[in-house]
């Protein structure tokens, strides 16, 4: 795990671009969720480079941003 965070960690001062692993890391899921949301939807926006998929880092902050609640009542 500590590889992954040093990984986003460096990916956040140069490019803004995370692959699926440090995307997860970055909002606290795992892999394997984050690739699941991208099946079936609700996940972050994310990017195809090439073969690749890279999530951008605003995007996943506006993903968690929009997730956000008062209370666990909330809709």
């Amino acid at each position: 795990m500590d590889d992954e965070n040093t990984r986003a960690a460096n990916a956040r001062k140069g490019s803004p671009f995370l692959s699926t692993a440090q995307a997860a890391f970055y909002v606290g899921l795992s892999r394997r969720t984050l690739e699941k949301m991208r099946t079936v939807g609700g996940g972050p926006k994310y990017r195809k480079h090439g073969r690749y998929v890279r999530y951008h880092i605003d995007d996943l902050d506006a993903w968690s941003t929009g997730r956000a609640k008062r209370s666990t009542s909330d809709a």
